[in-house]
């Protein structure tokens, strides 16, 4: 990977010194690290952002669900509130943060909360009543919270992006030096193209192998749903298939990395442009205002705004959309697919495991 600022390359060795001793004060034992009795999945990264941290606890809390009493527990990043929160029926996205009350929204029977410190919120949720109490527990972002020992410890890492290629802050994205990855029990190669073939596979196993010590190595790709209206009452569900080139699609996205949503629509769209905030982005009135200029701006006839169900959390209830908007506003929905034969051999693992 190319270093664009070598001037920032001291601060990364610094940055890198304090994260090794920090790590180190953990692995003799300086630091505390306390482990349940339930089991603890973590699912997380070396690098900041965009690697799917949120549809991967999405699938594992599908899978689980019905089998155990499942509770995600996350940082509620950018949220309102303060301390622990135990999402319930009325519990907003502001007091939540966007990916945890998503989760919430599509996994009703799952206890989904937050709290910054993970060892009291865990504890928090084991002194709930015994028939509400978690079975199970996933962890949310949480590789380098290393208070919590867990009983499974899953890092992704980006197709585009492997951390093997990336360089420490504020040079490059990753939150530690790239030995980290051998505390993990399994490494998910995420947002992986279609087309992989075996012998990519391959490659990038014996690539990342050399720092994360021979785990098992597992490939995941996006799949995208059809589109669903941000306002039901005034709209209606559209496949993506339907769109055509004499459409024209505004992407709306407040997250990390919107390259593969962007792709996909094109793949159907003739006209397709892009307006881009930062991730977990909060859309005030003059947001609304930039997406009703540029939608204005497409030329196709038939168009229509498409945002991450991410964004969508953050717009369904937010004041300043206008009611105009909300003929075109839809988000699209995304699940996780493994590429070949990797998913039993995985379940096998997380059962071991759990």
């Amino acid at each position: 990977m190319k270093d664009f600022y070598p001037a920032l390359t001291p601060l990364a060795w610094l940055y890198g010194c304090v994260v090794r001793l920090r790590n180190r004060l953990f692995d003799w034992n300086v630091l505390p690290s306390e482990q349940f009795p339930v089991p603890v999945i973590c699912i997380g990264n070396l690098a900041v952002g965009g690697t799917g941290k949120t549809p991967h606890t999405e699938y594992l809390a599908g899978m689980l669900q019905g089998k155990r009493r499942v509770a995600v527990l996350s940082r509620g990043y950018k949220r309102r509130s303060r301390g622990f929160v135990l999402a319930n029926e009325v519990t907003t996205a502001e007091e939540l943060g966007d990916e945890p009350f998503q989760i919430k929204q599509k996994f009703p029977d799952v206890l989904v909360a937050v709290d910054a410190n993970r060892r009291r919120g865990i504890r928090l949720l084991l002194s709930l009543p015994p028939e509400i109490r978690p079975e199970i527990i996933l962890l949310d972002d949480a590789f380098q919270h290393r208070y919590v020992r867990p009983t499974l410890s899953i890092l992704l890492t980006d197709h585009a992006r492997l951390f093997t290629r990336d360089r420490l802050l504020p040079v490059g994205r990753l939150r530690e030096p790239r030995r980290g990855a051998g505390r993990a029990d399994i490494i998910l190669v995420t947002k992986c193209p279609r087309g992989i073939t075996e012998s990519e596979r391959d490659r990038i196993r014996k690539e990342i192998g050399r720092k994360a010590g021979g785990k098992p190595i597992y490939f995941t790709g996006i799949e995208y749903e059809d589109l669903r209206p941000l306002f039901p009452e005034v709209a209606h569900i559209l496949s993506l298939r339907s769109l055509t080139k004499d459409d024209g699609v505004l992407i709306v996205s407040g997250i990390a990395n919107p390259r593969l949503l962007v792709e996909k629509v094109k793949e159907h769209a003739g006209e397709v442009e892009l307006l881009a905030f930062a991730d977990h982005h909060a859309f005030g009135d003059d947001d609304l205002r930039r997406v009703e200029e540029r939608f204005g701006r497409l030329r196709a006839k038939r168009k229509y705004i498409i945002t991450t169900e991410k964004d969508a959390v953050r717009l369904q209830g937010n004041r300043w959309v206008g009611e105009a908007l909300k003929l075109y506003l839809y988000y699209i929905p995304i699940t996780i697919r493994f590429c070949g034969d990797g998913e039993n051999e995985f379940l096998e693992q997380l059962k071991q495991k759990i």
